[in-house]
């Protein structure tokens, strides 16, 4: 299960690159659940995750992304994430991946804070 989480994981960052559709599309299952925040209604299926996505995405070149899987749990996992935006706050996020047999991911949900301003 860690390979395959650390490989949607980095499918994830090419999708967040590329804003491409398709790469969208090849990380969730058809019947997929996406929550952008923990305690909104979610994106439901791969399409309405597809418009979600590009409604709110991050142009490329303007943000960095670091991870590491701090947990696994049958077929779900959790990713500790780190986004540094150029011209926005940096967040620390908490990613619950769960997948299925071929890799798609069922449900995802991003738990997020922003980083405290530093007191340059």
């Amino acid at each position: 299960m860690r390979d395959a989480l650390a490989s949607w994981v980095l499918g994830y960052v090419q999708a967040w690159t590329s804003n491409d559709p398709g790469d969208i599309k090849s990380l969730f299952a058809e019947d997929a659940r996406y929550f952008a925040e923990p305690y909104e209604e979610p994106w439901e299926g791969r399409q309405a995750i597809v418009e979600g996505w590009l409604r709110h995405r991050d142009e490329p070149g303007t943000w960095g992304f670091r991870f590491e899987i701090i947990g696994i749990d049958g077929t779900v996992g959790f990713v500790r994430g780190w986004t540094e935006y150029h011209d926005q706050p940096d967040y620390a996020n908490l990613w619950v991946i769960r997948l299925n047999q071929a890799g798609e991911c069922t449900e995802f949900t991003d738990w997020y804070m922003a980083e405290p301003a530093s007191a340059d």
